[in-house]
């Protein structure tokens, strides 16, 4: 028998990601799991993020930043940065993540990330609690291991952290592809 609970944000699981912000000459690093995909021409992702926390104004004065993607050799990393603040001194060196200057924004990307989308804020909308930034994804940055033949990101099953009811939590196999089901013979 199924019970109605209080509303709440509980969707799981969600991706779980490190966001860069600034420049050379300020930068930060900010823990997020409330990040999504909102269109595939031109491509674009949204960013939840509390206007108290240091990225927020980074974001807001600079316009861009960059989504990096989670295995499981960044989740200490991951966490640190989601528990220490920007204002206290430099995430990446507390956290021993590599910055590296960006290629189409001038927000930094880690070298450790499997991944890194790099975005431009195209909207920002006031949530009560949190700004939602809509970015269009200008380049992306992979580590040529995951770039297929055709160009493409190639990630392997299990490589992503997901973050589900305040644990993180490693992706599973494959259980089918997309249209599987309109290719099996009926």
């Amino acid at each position: 028998m199924k019970k109605n609970l209080k509303a709440s944000t509980f969707l799981a699981p969600v991706p779980v990601v490190m966001v860069t912000c600034g420049d050379e000459e300020k930068s930060n690093v900010i823990t997020l799991a409330w990040v999504g995909t909102v269109n595939s021409d031109p491509p674009m992702v949204s960013i939840s993020v509390r206007y108290g926390r240091y990225s927020y104004s980074i974001i807001k004065e600079k316009g861009e930043f960059t989504i990096n993607l989670v295995d499981a050799s960044l989740v200490e990393a991951t966490d640190r940065c989601g528990v220490l603040s920007g204002r206290d001194g430099d995430k990446f060196s507390r956290a021993g993540l590599t910055k590296v200057p960006g290629v189409a924004v001038k927000a930094p990307y880690i070298a450790e990330s499997p991944a890194s989308l790099e975005c431009k804020v195209v909207q920002e909308t006031d949530f009560g609690s949190h700004a939602v930034f809509l970015a269009e994804i200008v380049n992306v940055i992979a580590d040529e291991k995951y770039v297929g033949e055709n160009g493409s990101l190639q990630l392997p099953d299990g490589l992503l952290v997901a973050y589900a009811n305040g644990k993180y939590v490693a992706t599973g196999k494959t259980l089918g592809t997309y249209a599987y089901t309109a290719k099996k013979k009926q």
